[in-house]
């Protein structure tokens, strides 16, 4: 049996052909994505010990409070994107516009990125896993040029990469370029991400799922009916309030992740660009299904805007298929596909 160790910068190297029309470029991206991450990780590991843990004197664009550990983190992935010149611009959940770069070294960048810096970060506090989101887009506006609000406005189907990092008992880094998920974990005794998911398959359905059920009284008809289904059929509850955790866990152990509209959140409270999307992509290529509550594919939904916020039902196929008939079958409001 082949023990080798296989770091994330040698696994992408050899993976290079599954985007062929890339010199290069975006396993340089991917690479810098993790050197970011293992920065914010250190940072994460010891935000109990230094005065980045607590709540900065700011809300995000969407209207959160901005954790200090959050302007950190995406004051280093931009960072580190910035440098390498693989990357013309970037968007971020806590950034109001986008941020463009210019040219290193004559490069002609070929691709933009989206993230969630810190997601979950209000549970840093409290010592629960939180996360970075990230998605990849080949930029479609002129090369030589500065990137465009446009490059944004792209459908999650035109991602080229998009994965996340999840910040708990171990930090593991799972993403996927179109052609399988993989997840690799950090060995801090030698600094490196190192293989140890391949080919992440979800289950074809769990027994948990996860939403904020406080809100219960909140959802519409279907989401309460979907919600007593699955109560009586013993499914157990597990809601953490990181969608990167919850999310991790149904990826290899099954289940479905709700996050519906409320009286308050009429369009969903979840960034389409920055959470829905890149997730949607990392589970559609493990096998799953994500959706709206509308019943949308995600990845299908146009993007309009930076900071869009969409409703969301992914995991399992089987149980998101499930979920889609009890919409089908109670919603007030006639569904179309």
């Amino acid at each position: 049996m082949n023990n080798r160790i296989v770091t994330l910068d040698e696994f992408i190297l050899r993976r290079q052909k599954d985007f062929p029309f890339a010199s290069g470029e975006l396993s340089a991206l991917l690479r810098d994505i993790g050197v970011a991450a293992k920065i914010v990780n250190r940072e994460v590991n010891k935000a109990g010990l230094v005065n980045i843990l607590g709540i900065a004197d700011a809300e995000n664009q969407s209207g959160d409070i901005v954790q200090k550990l959050d302007l950190y983190a995406n004051d280093k992935l931009i960072d580190c994107l910035k440098n390498s010149g693989e990357c013309a611009a970037v968007a971020s959940e806590e950034l109001e516009d986008i941020v463009t770069f210019s040219s290193v070294e004559g490069k002609s960048p070929k691709y933009v990125v989206v993230f969630d810096p810190l997601d979950g970060s209000s549970n840093i506090d409290v010592n629960v896993s939180v996360g970075t989101i990230f998605g990849i887009y080949r930029r479609i506006s002129d090369k030589n040029e500065s990137a465009t609000l446009e490059d944004f406005f792209q459908a999650g189907t035109e991602l080229v990469g998009a994965g996340y990092v999840i910040y708990g008992t171990s930090t593991i880094l799972v993403y996927t370029t179109g052609n399988g998920v993989n997840g690799f974990t950090l060995d801090p005794t030698i600094g490196e991400f190192c293989l140890s998911h391949k080919d992440i398959k979800i289950p074809e359905r769990g027994n948990y799922y996860s939403v904020n059920q406080g809100y219960y009284l909140k959802f519409d008809l279907e989401m309460r009916r979907y919600i007593d289904h699955c109560s009586d059929h013993n499914m157990g509850l597990r809601y953490i309030g990181s969608m990167v955790s919850d999310i991790h866990r149904i990826l290899f152990q099954g289940g479905i992740f709700l996050y519906p509209n409320t009286r308050k959140y009429p369009q969903g409270k979840l960034r389409l660009l920055y959470e829905c999307n890149p997730l949607s992509f990392v589970v559609e290529n493990a096998g799953g299904k994500a959706i709206t509550c509308q019943l949308d594919r995600i990845l299908d939904v146009p993007v309009k805007h930076l900071h869009q916020r969409a409703t969301i039902a992914i995991g399992s196929p089987a149980m998101v298929d499930e979920y889609k008939e009890f919409v089908e079958r109670y919603s007030a409001v006639p569904t179309f596909n």
